[in-house]
């Protein structure tokens, strides 16, 4: 028996609900695959006895919490909290904030961390979401929010236009509210890069993802470390009046040295703002947890990338490179 679900709030027809690893194909005719990674011969993790009490996450409830899922459902809107099977989904909308996914909630990439569905949209954008952004954030009342994206190697600049005009219409309904654009890659497109920062924005934002030795296995064969640093340089460049921020994901077989040399790469491209986070497998079809980083080896990765001349380095085991953005010049690790 077919069965209904919903895609930023178009209904979705399939024969079966799919599940993780599943195909299943789009009311606008594309087909892509849940979560990301097809199922496949699963690799087991190595047996630590579950994961340590540093990683328990409160379970999302409260009226706030459910007041900002009302809103986003209202608006068609895919949040990168609930689409990543983020762990600080309950904190972060219990204190009235949320990231905002634009583009859809299919990806044109297919990388081995990440949850997001992927698939090929064809060239689909919604032609109402910058309005109902801004109308969006300002029914949360937002000072500042955060605006990410799938990839969207389908569309001729990756969706930078599409960006700024979301940016442009939040800007113009709250002038009061900072914007930070956490942004693909463009697929090394640098006219796109500036598409974007040519835009009232307060902070440009990209991930690094892991260390160089390690991209090659997480991330899509289309991202590139050299890629990803490139595109930060342009974003410091074209504008000096913004902050420049990257991410980092640690418990991936990464070493030290190489986390070290990933911040100093960062840091010579003019990055301000790094956030520190522990990978957390979102389904046995992704990679494996390595290791469980500890809260004090946080602590030291902090220490030193504040050495290095970095504003902030926000790090912790439930960190991501959304978490509590707005306190990020409080010079307190967000109050971690």
């Amino acid at each position: 028996m077919a069965r209904m679900s919903r895609l930023r709030g178009i209904d979705i027809v399939t024969e079966d609900a799919p599940r993780s690893g599943e195909k299943y194909r789009t009311r606008e005719g594309f087909t892509a695959i849940r979560h990301g990674i097809k199922a496949r011969g699963d690799v087991a993790e190595p047996s630590r006895g579950g994961k340590p009490p540093w990683l328990r996450a409160r379970v999302p409830g409260g009226g706030r919490y459910a007041e900002i899922k009302g809103v986003v459902r209202e608006h068609r809107l895919a949040t990168v909290c609930e689409e990543s099977l983020c762990p600080n989904i309950g904190e972060c909308w219990g204190a009235g904030t949320a990231t905002l996914m634009l583009m859809g909630s299919v990806c044109t990439r297919a990388c081995r961390f990440c949850a997001v569905d992927t698939g090929n949209p064809r060239g689909w954008l919604d032609p109402a979401e910058p309005a109902n952004a801004a109308r969006t954030v300002e029914l949360m009342g937002l000072k500042y929010v955060v605006l990410t994206s799938v990839d969207r190697d389908d569309l001729p600049d990756g969706g930078a236009a599409h960006y700024a005009a979301c940016i442009a219409a939040i800007r113009a309904r709250n002038p009061e509210t900072a914007v930070e654009a956490l942004v693909p890659d463009f697929g090394g497109d640098l006219a796109a890069v500036h598409a974007v920062t040519a835009a009232d924005l307060a902070v440009f934002a990209h991930n690094l993802e892991t260390v160089r030795r390690l991209t090659g296995e997480v991330r899509d064969p289309r991202a590139g470390y050299d890629q990803s640093l490139a595109v930060l340089a342009a974003a410091r460049a074209a504008r000096a009046d913004i902050l420049v921020k990257s991410s980092l994901m640690l418990g991936l077989g990464e070493t030290a040295e190489e986390v070290h040399a990933a911040l100093s790469d960062l840091r010579a491209q003019g990055v301000d703002i790094v956030t520190l986070g522990q990978y957390l497998r979102p389904t046995p079809h992704h990679l494996p947890v390595r290791e469980y980083v500890t809260p004090e080896r946080f602590a030291a990765l902090r220490d030193h990338g504040l050495a290095l001349g970095f504003t902030e380095v926000v790090a912790g085991p439930l960190v991501r490179s959304s978490y509590r953005a707005e306190r990020v010049l409080e010079h307190n690790n967000v109050g971690l």
